[in-house]
């Protein structure tokens, strides 16, 4: 099997997106117009870092914002309230607090895997990666990186237009107080509608190493690059334009946040 996956991924053409500071809604619709880009093989496969302008709290698919998120608290603080085109659960992200990175391939990448399957293998390069800074960090079935101090990241997927987008948000620090705030972390149900959050013990990298969230990533993609090849690449203008097209259009509307399915 590990065979396997090394085989696949050497045989894409990587192109890097380094990360840029962006709006959560940004980074979001990013993902939509990359991911139809790739299926539709207007760019090759790409891994893209993502960077933060501010502080979000970032919905699954099929959550609700009511049963999740202290909106009250969230407007208070600034944060911004983001649904995401994946399921799973969601996130309180900061600038400085998480490593985001985002995949997007062609679907035959994964033909023949089932899903479990997929999640492992387009994380174990960054479990390995981690492993040379000296963090023992494993998967866990489903979607977690894992460590001896904890969960790390956690990961989503979603696959339309002959494409797969699988993103993956780790922690590297994180102000637990006002998480604590925002999300409803085990609070009671308020609806019997939307998929729950866990709760579960997290590790951010910050503890676990001395490296700044910079280093880190760039460890990531040193280590990419070296293992699979990996081109620097950047933004079309047509890229860039559908999605602000999409976070007018979709990604900072209240119809798609407050969507309940």
């Amino acid at each position: 099997m590990r065979d396997e996956m090394e085989r696949r991924w050497k045989a894409q053409n990587w192109q890097l997106i380094a990360p840029t500071p962006r709006a959560p809604a940004e980074n979001l619709a990013l993902d939509e117009v990359l991911t139809q880009r790739v299926g539709s093989g207007e760019r090759k496969p790409t891994l893209r870092f993502w960077g933060w302008s501010r502080q979000a709290v970032i919905l699954g698919r099929f959550q609700s914002v009511r049963n999740e998120i202290n909106a009250d608290v969230a407007a208070e603080h600034g944060i911004d309230v983001v649904r995401r085109i994946s399921g799973g659960g969601a996130m309180f992200v900061e600038p400085d607090g998480a490593i985001t990175y985002s995949i997007y391939v062609p679907d035959d990448f994964v033909q023949g895997m089932s899903f479990a399957d997929s999640y492992e293998m387009f994380d174990h390069w960054v479990i390995d990666a981690l492993g040379e800074l000296g963090v023992n960090a494993w998967y866990q079935p489903l979607n977690d990186i894992t460590s001896d101090a904890g969960k790390i990241g956690g990961a989503a997927q979603a696959r339309r237009g002959g494409a797969v987008l699988h993103h993956t948000t780790m922690a590297y620090q994180m102000t637990t107080s006002l998480l604590g705030q925002v999300l409803r972390v085990g609070e009671e149900k308020l609806s019997d509608k939307g998929i729950r959050s866990a709760e579960r013990r997290v590790g951010p990298l910050r503890n676990q190493t001395a490296l700044e969230r910079d280093d880190i990533i760039y460890h990531l993609i040193g280590h990419f690059r070296s293992r699979f090849g990996l081109a620097d690449d950047s933004l079309t203008d047509d890229e860039l334009a559908e999605m602000r097209r999409l976070v007018e259009t979709q990604f900072s509307t209240r119809a798609w946040t407050y969507f309940l399915p």
